[in-house]
């Protein structure tokens, strides 16, 4: 295909997309509209907006195996069931998520990980410890690391590594297991 040729084909796709015709009913497979059926009485009243994220979606779902569909349907159960407020301090708190550099995004995926990698006792122990600090301390360890987060938001992408040591947010969870200094 040439070069014109490809170019062409791009725009085309781009009016398609930009015009919502790539989330008209017609337009899904029919393995779509089958995930979709509930849907359909409704479609036209959708935002194309709405539609394009049901249609992607239902890819999603399709591509999933029996597993994977039990644990989004239960991870759903579980966000209904949760009281508006916290929903709309998750909510925040992910479009933050969404906002941070890939870079970011691993990392906190990263201590995740290893957070949910400790054992049930490990996981207790640890919001023992927490809870177990005076208000002012919790406080504190908050602080830091807010100020953290504010840190590698500011710093657009390079990350706290790209801030002299000395400058840097402790990090509450190591910072009780430093000694205190001596006089």
């Amino acid at each position: 295909m040439s070069g014109t040729r490809r170019i062409l084909l791009g725009a085309a796709l781009l009016i398609w997309a930009a015009t919502g015709a790539a989330a008209e009913w017609s337009n899904l497979s029919p393995a779509q509209q089958q995930a979709l059926r509930n849907f359909e009485p409704r479609w036209q009243e959708l935002s194309v907006q709405q539609r394009e994220r049901l249609a992607l979606g239902s890819e999603r779902w399709l591509s999933m195996d029996q597993a994977q569909r039990d644990n989004v349907l239960e991870r759903f159960q579980r966000w209904q069931r949760l009281p508006e407020p916290q929903r709309q301090r998750l909510m925040q708190r992910f479009q933050q998520f969404r906002q941070l550099t890939p870079q970011q995004q691993r990392q906190i995926r990263s201590r995740l990980n290893r957070y949910n990698r400790l054992s049930p006792e490990q996981k207790q122990r640890l919001r023992n410890r927490f809870q177990q600090l005076p208000p002012e301390a919790r406080g504190r360890a908050l602080e830091r690391m807010r100020d953290r987060a504010r840190l590698n938001r500011s710093t657009n992408g390079r990350g706290a590594d790209s801030v002299p040591r000395g400058n840097r947010a402790r990090n509450p969870s190591s910072s009780d297991r430093r000694p205190q200094s001596r006089q």
